[in-house]
């Protein structure tokens, strides 16, 4: 190489500190992606905590489930107390969650606090009181699925080990807290069991009782879907959108439906893909790798042959 033009190499892992700097410059520069959520947030108030959300949720597992996560050796006589120190724990909390969430949003500066923590209060409050209800509706869905595989051996099977009803779970606690608009955190604790289990539904889906999920993996839930009661939904299925209507400038306009309706008593087999706002008829059967894009009356039987 000429004299003058040869260059001094840096080996690996010994780039010296105006590298470094200039690294960190980069990263830490606006417009950068990295730098959204600190641009976003203000400094005096610390984001959601995916792991304080991931332990509430499953705090709340053992709310729900008493005996089966948590704690195992509950004894009836000390039901209540456990009970009762498990809400009272997520009672702080998920209301610090849902108080860094609403504080997240609305970005009005240090003076929303008072009023965030007042509105996360009053929030959480709302929320626990649904807990006898979800649980209800739990207790229909591990029943639905106890009496709807025969490969499970007993109920108590299906609340330990089927990921269809940690999936359930996980939504019908971020559903609740979506109705009362709670931002940023149901969608959180639904994507936690989109990790775990491969199962997606969005918080804003409305699903009915009885919800059997089997097998799972690779389902997909949109955030306007209606589901009505008794409807059981095999691994693979899509219930998503036909496509995205856009403003002016060329944006996906938001908050219109546009999933799937699917009404009572309808069983959708493996690999099925449902799109746009259709509706599938009370008692339907879809078969097996069906894809769908228009509406089905009551009773409809639909096969892969007949598509």
């Amino acid at each position: 190489m000429a004299n003058g033009d040869e260059k001094t190499v840096v080996p690996a892992g010994q780039a010296g500190e105006d590298d470094f700097a200039q690294l960190v410059e980069a990263l830490c520069t606006p417009g950068n992606g990295g730098t959204a959520g600190v641009k976003k947030r203000r400094r005096d108030q610390a984001l959601p905590s995916r792991q304080a959300v991931g332990e509430s949720v499953e705090a709340l597992r053992s709310v729900l489930f008493p005996g089966y996560f948590g704690f195992s050796e509950l004894q009836e006589e000390s039901l209540r107390f456990h009970v009762g120190a498990q809400l009272d724990q997520i009672r702080r909390s998920l209301q610090e969650q849902i108080k860094r969430g609403l504080c997240f949003a609305c970005g009005e500066g240090p003076e929303c606090l008072p009023e965030c923590d007042e509105k996360a209060r009053k929030l959480t409050g709302s929320f626990l009181r649904k807990l006898p209800d979800v649980q209800r509706k739990l207790a229909l869905d591990v029943q639905a699925s106890y009496e709807g595989d025969p490969a499970a051996a007993n109920p108590d099977e299906v609340i330990f080990c089927y990921p269809g009803i940690i999936a359930i779970t996980n939504y019908r606690l971020a559903h609740e807290l979506h109705i009362l608009g709670v931002p940023i955190i149901p969608r959180m604790i639904t994507e936690a069991a989109h990790s775990a289990t491969g199962i997606d539904i969005h918080p804003g889906a409305v699903i009915g009782e009885r919800f059997f999920i089997d097998h799972g993996t690779g389902i997909v839930i949109g955030e306007t879907c209606i589901i009505g009661s008794r409807v059981r939904i095999y691994q693979g299925v899509t219930l998503g959108a036909k496509s995205f209507q856009l403003d002016e400038d060329g944006n996906p306009v938001r908050g219109i439906d546009r999933h799937p309706i699917v009404e009572d008593d309808v069983t959708i087999y493996s690999g099925a893909t449902i799109l746009g706002r259709v509706t599938i008829g009370r008692g339907s059967v879809i078969g097996g790798n069906v894809w769908l894009v228009h509406s089905v009356p009551p009773e409809s039987r639909i096969t892969q042959a007949q598509r």
